[in-house]
């Protein structure tokens, strides 16, 4: 395909300020984002017609209404140490489905929960000081 005129060619040069979110499908749309908003406390960053964009910390995420739900892939909320995320499991209640622990392979960690159509959601964070995601 040939770039419209004035189009970027590429990835964009370092330093610009790009974002990103991720949007998931939802077939009860209001209800899971009240489940993130009771539990783990996200901001609304939008509101559409049929779309909620949240936002938590520099986290993005979507859910938009739709006739079936996507429920694959894991929405992982990083947090500063360990006591945020017993704090967070905590938050997600009866939910949980893994309680907090220690996971050797990634040096991290977490916790899982489910939301309200079955999408992973894990909390999280590493172990390793020298690990910096921001």
């Amino acid at each position: 395909r040939t770039a419209a005129p004035g189009a970027m060619r590429g990835p964009p040069p370092e330093g610009t300020d790009v974002t990103g979110i991720v949007v998931h499908a939802a077939e009860r749309r209001e209800a899971v984002v009240e489940y993130y908003r009771e539990r783990l406390n996200p901001t609304v960053r939008l509101e559409q017609p049929d779309c909620t964009i949240l936002a938590f910390d520099g986290f993005l995420f979507g859910f938009c209404e739709r006739d079936e739900a996507d429920d694959c892939g894991i929405l992982t909320f990083v947090y500063p140490d360990r006591d945020a995320v017993d704090a967070a499991s905590e938050w997600l209640g009866d939910a949980v489905v893994t309680p907090p622990r220690e996971n050797e392979t990634y040096d991290i960690y977490q916790c899982f929960a489910e939301d309200p159509e079955g999408r992973t959601v894990e909390c999280q964070v590493f172990l390793d000081d020298a690990v910096d995601i921001e």
